[in-house]
């Protein structure tokens, strides 16, 4: 009884203690309620919905009625064709988007941090804008310079005297435009982040440098590349977890949702998408969505491990 009675105690006393923690910040936890309730509803709530991926989905019996069909739905999907295709896909052009920005970003946060006080709003204005930009309004800006008849790049071509080339029907040339489209777009942003981290350098380091002699080159390789490391890393992490999952409006907008294109441009998000739409399969649209997510929480994990191994202070956890 005396244990009891202790327990209970120190569980009230716990209560009590988070209660006044609660009262103190109320209004901290009051600006932070909208982003709970909106990880709450669009985050954990759909969770309930993976149990499609082990069921033949029909409107008639529900979401709870449908027929349990184990791994079929997994199977369907790894004996195609095309999962070998889309997982490729998705693979290498991640990879290359976050090798690619990376180093671009860093570059121009090493270049905006050279720049004059006067010039820099202007310069971080004109990186930054085309995050804002919606991919339907770039796929216009891409189809102004692809198009086959009017396009500026088959325009210009006409004038050199060489052949027109139809864009959206040759696959061959898709890899390097949606890597360009998406260093252009996403470029701006990564640069911003590490241009704040450069900021928050001790200045006092490039003071000693300067008085030891040091080039700009030499403050960039031994100063400001080592102590951008660990936030390179995070975000580094942060971008593996999703390296299973693509931009899904840069590559159905951009490509027009060509037929043609599909070899080289038809990744995860999209085959979902397109499955969805016109087989209306949701079981097997909702099992590619849990390999997604699967394979992106071992991908994080891995990574976060094999950092932890090299340089345990640059790991997340």
């Amino acid at each position: 009884m005396k244990r009891d009675s202790t327990t209970r105690s120190g569980i009230g006393t716990t209560l009590r203690r988070e209660w006044r923690l609660f009262r103190k910040n109320r209004g901290l936890f009051m600006l932070a309620l909208p982003g709970v309730l909106y990880k709450l509803l669009f985050n954990y709530l759909p969770l309930a919905g993976l149990i499609l991926a082990f069921k033949e989905y029909s409107y008639a019996k529900g979401i709870w009625g449908s027929d349990w069909v184990g791994w079929r739905n997994f199977r369907f999907f790894f004996i195609s064709d095309t999962a070998y295709r889309i997982t490729r896909n998705t693979i290498l052009y991640n990879g290359a988007f976050i090798v690619l920005t990376t180093i671009a970003a860093i570059g121009l946060a090493i270049l905006l941090n050279e720049l004059s006080r006067r010039w820099l709003g202007i310069h971080q204005t004109a990186l930054f804008l085309p995050h804002f930009l919606s991919w339907v309004v770039v796929s216009y800006v891409t189809l102004a310079f692809l198009d086959q008849n009017g396009g500026f790049v088959n325009e210009l071509l006409r004038r050199l005297g060489a052949d027109s080339v139809k864009w959206y029907q040759e696959p061959a040339y898709w890899p390097f435009i949606l890597v360009a489209v998406n260093l252009w777009k996403s470029v701006g942003f990564s640069a911003l982040i590490y241009y704040a981290g450069i900021l928050g350098i001790d200045s006092s380091y490039y003071e000693a440098a300067r008085i030891d002699g040091a080039s700009k080159w030499q403050m960039i390789r031994s100063i400001t590349v080592p102590l951008l490391t660990p936030l390179i890393v995070i975000l580094f992490i942060m971008a593996v977890g999703g390296i299973f999952r693509a931009d899904f409006g840069l590559f159905y907008f951009i490509p027009n949702d060509s037929s043609f294109l599909f070899a080289a441009t038809d990744v995860i998000d999209t085959y979902v998408y397109r499955s969805l739409r016109e087989v209306g399969n949701i079981g097997m649209s909702t099992a590619v969505g849990l390999y997604q997510s699967a394979v992106g929480f071992v991908l994080v994990i891995a990574a976060n491990w094999t950092v932890k191994k090299i340089n345990a202070d640059h790991a997340l956890w």
